[in-house]
């Protein structure tokens, strides 16, 4: 039972460090970290509950907003469909030349 209100302590005080000045409501930034301090469980649980300005994801109402307003990025190329497509490509030309018998690997002299 000691260990998981030192745990909320910990995380409610780094947390509070790293949110700007901006960010903190209610009262200034220094008045949260004597309040999560001194009060040991009611003061990490206030902070995480009303201490901080909490911005949505892209401006969406939750996670399922931020997945809708998202703009398209890859992650990976196997995820990216022109890439796939420029593989495709260039895997269909290579065929051609090999069932052409022209290529670079080709040693026939051309005719004269």
């Amino acid at each position: 039972m000691f260990i998981v209100p030192l745990a909320l302590t910990i995380y409610a005080f780094i947390d509070c460090l790293n949110t700007s000045e901006e960010d903190t409501k209610h009262l200034p930034k220094i008045a949260w970290v004597f309040i999560i301090l001194l009060f040991w469980i009611v003061g990490p649980v206030v902070w995480l509950v009303a201490g901080k300005t909490r911005q949505n994801a892209a401006g969406g109402t939750g996670p399922a907003g931020w997945q809708r307003n998202r703009r398209q990025q890859w992650v990976a190329p196997d995820d990216n469909p022109d890439f796939l497509n420029s593989l495709k490509e260039q895997e269909r030309e290579e065929q051609e030349r090999r069932e052409g018998g022209k290529g670079p690997d080709d040693k026939t002299p051309p005719a004269s």
